[in-house]
């Protein structure tokens, strides 16, 4: 079990920038990967960004070319910089983490665009 631990959330004007940290406690597996998942209210949630412990990167279309996801494997912690945001962008922005056969969630950050 891994234990996650969310911050960098809050109001921010449209066109504007948050960056959003993670860190994970210890664990006796390694993280294979860590990424950050989203779920505005009323809606599905959905995949944003993914890095895994190889250093490969995945993001959702609609935040292709605005995030940037970045992992240190050292210090068990992922940020996701988020650029250009959107009022579309409203969320609550949740981290997770694959650890062997474990599954593990943040407790969640709100982020707020405002147009």
């Amino acid at each position: 079990q891994v234990q996650l631990v969310e911050s960098g959330g809050g109001l921010v004007q449209a066109g504007g920038s948050l960056r959003l940290s993670c860190a994970a406690s210890r664990s006796i597996f390694a993280i294979d990967a860590m990424g950050w998942y989203r779920q505005a209210l009323g809606k599905q949630r959905e995949l944003v960004a993914i890095s895994t412990s190889g250093g490969s990167t995945r993001y959702a279309d609609s935040v292709k070319g605005r995030f940037t996801i970045s992992k240190d494997n050292a210090k068990n912690t992922v940020d996701l910089r988020m650029n250009s945001l959107k009022p579309e962008d409203t969320a609550v922005y949740y981290c997770n983490a694959v650890a062997g056969t474990f599954v593990s969630w943040g407790q969640g950050t709100q982020v707020t665009v405002s147009s």
